[in-house]
Parts: structure tokens; sequence; C-alpha cells
């Protein structure tokens, strides 16, 4: 296995590399992220004697579904972090470094401090880019007068003390262009708030407001309805087409670019007390400016089989892939799979039979204790694993987001557990009733 001559395994092409590689691997996995750390892990469970490398720069690793609930401060930071060494699966071998550049036609990549690395097959996962700079002022606001983000480690804590320390007044929630993480933690640190200020008697004396780039509350219309109940019960104040451009942390001021109905844009102005932000999100630099990139800047994968459109030993999962699925910690463990059951045929020479239905699910918290347990495919096909209508927020899933899933995270899905109880598509009736 650890014989086999590239040229079987290119896309075709037959070029010499132009720098020779210092390191070679059978398998390299870019990112030891949730998508990263769980093909690794698979892999080792069909194929222990397969070599399998992994390049990530982080020293810890993140679950970050549990970042809504820190902010809400239900979970503490602590709880939702693990050190990277602890992770990676015994008999994998770990390059502490950041990829820089993408060499497809001489199947290399280099790191950024120059060195070359070799491989037969790569699995491209590293994540997503978090584009603070996008929103002018932003970065230099994050952590102090009331603006908050739960979008990273180093904020997240904040936006607890907001939540806090918040005696009323003008409370604003932004959501940028789609794609984003988890398309529903916008809105879900926005409903906790809502209820832990009415807890606190404070309904009345809150203005919220949730502001959103596009035109939707949710991409999936089924799921609508409930959350537009949620609105509706904390008098939260829906701006459609409201697109963050810049705030001034001294002031207190965000500043939107709105359009209207005829396509027309202008500015508004709006001060707040406490906003929690969403940054813009677009693939890694070094995505962005590689061969594997679509238009859009992602990794070109088919959507079903995961493997690059043009290189056939490429695969790629998670947040950088270019799918249209929801980029979640759901859609990694279904993803996971597909990807190692597809590599191996790759290896044996075998057709590629596994298919991704591009399911994600997102627990929409509409308040302490409540769930709305979004789960569906490519098309926004409803696809629940349980036989209940899932648009109503339900205590269940309350304790499947705050005790399974991180539970199945840490203890099943990063060691390499396909454990999996099947969706599938559902009819319910059209109405909802709250």
């Amino acid at each position: 296995m650890d014989t086999l001559p590239v040229k079987e395994i290119r896309s075709g092409r037959a070029e010499r590399p132009t720098q020779d590689a210092k390191e070679t691997a059978s398998i390299l996995i870019v990112g030891g992220g949730a998508a990263g750390i769980t093909v690794a892990a698979e892999l080792r469970r069909h194929r222990p004697d397969l070599s399998v490398t992994l390049v990530e720069p982080s020293e810890t690793h993140s679950y970050q579904p549990g970042w809504t609930l820190v902010g809400a401060g239900v979970f503490t930071l602590a709880e939702t972090i693990r050190r990277e060494e602890t992770l990676i699966p015994q008999g994998v071998a770990w390059i502490r470094g950041k990829v820089s550049a993408f060499f497809p036609d001489e199947n290399q990549v280099e790191l950024e401090d120059g060195r070359r690395v070799a491989y037969r097959y790569l699995v491209v996962c590293p994540g997503l880019k978090l584009d603070w700079d996008k929103i002018q002022g932003l970065r230099e606001a994050l952590g102090s007068n009331g603006v908050c983000s739960n979008y990273s480690a180093d904020t997240v804590e904040y936006t607890w003390r907001c939540l806090q320390d918040f005696q009323g007044g003008q409370a604003l929630f932004t959501q940028p262009a789609m794609p984003i993480k988890c398309a529903g933690a916008p809105q879900k640190i926005m409903y906790l708030a809502a209820d832990h200020w009415r807890r606190r008697g404070l309904s009345r004396k809150a203005e919220i407001e949730f502001c959103l780039a596009g035109d939707v509350l949710f991409g999936v219309p089924f799921f609508v309805p409930p959350l537009k109940a949620a609105v509706d019960e904390y008098g939260i104040h829906l701006r459609y087409k409201h697109n963050l451009k810049a705030v001034h942390g001294a002031s207190r001021t965000a500043y939107f670019t709105v359009t209207d109905g005829d396509g027309k844009t202008s500015e508004v102005e709006k001060r707040f007390d406490v906003m929690h932000v969403t940054p813009p999100q677009v693939a890694p630099d070094f995505v962005r400016s590689s061969p594997l990139a679509n238009a859009a800047g992602w990794i070109d994968v088919n959507a079903a089989t995961l493997q690059h459109t043009q290189y056939n030993n490429v695969f790629s999962l998670g947040d950088v892939a270019g799918t249209t699925n929801a980029k979640t910690a759901a859609a990694v463990r279904l993803q996971a799979p597909t990807v190692v059951k597809n590599l191996l045929s790759a290896i044996d020479g075998k057709p590629l039979e596994a298919a991704y239905d591009g399911y994600g699910s997102c627990p929409l918290t509409t308040a302490y204790g409540k769930v709305v347990l979004a789960e569906f495919t490519y098309g926004g096909k409803v696809t629940p694993t349980f036989p209940l209508d899932p648009r109503k927020p339900r205590r269940s899933a309350w304790l499947l987001k705050t005790k399974f899933l991180p539970f199945m995270y840490w203890k099943m899905m990063l060691r390499g557990s396909e454990f999996d109880v099947k969706h599938k598509e559902r009819r319910f009736a059209e109405a909802y009733r709250a």
C-alpha cells in the first residue's frame, strides 16, 4: 500500500515535482478539527496498518457546537476544549504546522515554514476562516463595550458577561450572508438572551433586533414557523437585508448597509447597549488561491462522493467543502464515513459507492430547556431521526443538545465510531401549531 506508485492515483498528469518534498505521507489529512480527527480515527479502525499523517497547527481542539451554551452560561469554555494530542488516534503522525499552499499536480502541500510534504491521497478539511476584518472596527471592538461573539474561543465568555450585565436598552444580533457555520447559531443565542432577560424581569426594558443580511429567518422553510413564534413571543424586531459593515465600540454604534425591495442600498446607523456579532465567513486564504478551489473559493468536490472533481486522489469534507449542506458537526459525522469508504475504495481500485445525502442538523435553542431539532438533507428535505414533529420545541431535544451530543462527539465520533440512528424523510401536517 505504501509503495503504490504515485502515477497510479494521480489525475492523468505525470509531471515531476518542481521541488523535492522532505516528508511523505500515504494519506495526508489537512486539518485536525472535527472532520480531520474523525476521518483519521475511522481510517485507523478500518485499516490499522495504513499510514496516516495529519497536519494541524493548533494545540487545542474545541467542541464548537457548545459555544452557544457557553455564551448563555450553560457550559464553561473549559468544558468545550481538549488538548489536540489527546485526540489524535494512536499511530497517526502529527505535523504541527500550517499549510500555506497546495500543489495537486505534484501531489504535494507546502507548509508556512517552507517544508513540502508529498502524499498519495489527500483529505482537505481545515475548516473555514472567520473574516472579522471584513467588518470595519470589529476586531478592535470585540470584548468590550458590549460587543461580543460566540464564534471564537477568545470572545465567547464575554457574551455571557454581556447577558448578565445587561440592564435594558438596545440589543442587536447580526447574521452575515451565507454560508456560515451552523446557520441557526446567530439566532440561538438571541433567543437564550431574550429568555434570560425575561427571567430577570427585563423584557419590557429590552429592545431586541435581529439584523440579517439575507431575507429569510431560516433556510429550510419548514422550520420557520416555530422560530417566528419565538420571535413574536419575545417581541424581537426582524431587520432583513441589513448587512453589518462597521462597528464603533466606544460610541456603541453599528453601521449597516440596507437593501430595499428595489435593490437600492442605503446606510443605517444603530446604537446598541449590547451586540452579538456573527462574522462573515469564507474559505481559508490558502484554499481560495489553490487549484482545488471552485469559483466561490471552496474545495470543488462531488456533492455525493466528496471526491474532488478534477483530482481523483483528493477528498474534502467539513466546512471547507464546496457542498450546499449546512456547515455543522452533524454533517461531518456523516460525511466522514463517506470519505473513508470512498478513499479506501480508491486505494483498492474499486468504484466509489458511498454517497453523502447532505444531512445536517441544527438544534435551535428557542429558550433554556427548549430546542427545535432541525434535521434536513440536500434540497431542504426534512429528515428527522425521530418520528415526532421536529418543529415543536422540546425538552428532550434540549437534553440531547446538552448531554448526549457532547458525549457522542468526544467519546464516539472522534474515536472513529460510525454509530448512527438513521434519519429519513418524513411528512408532517403543513400547519404548525405552537
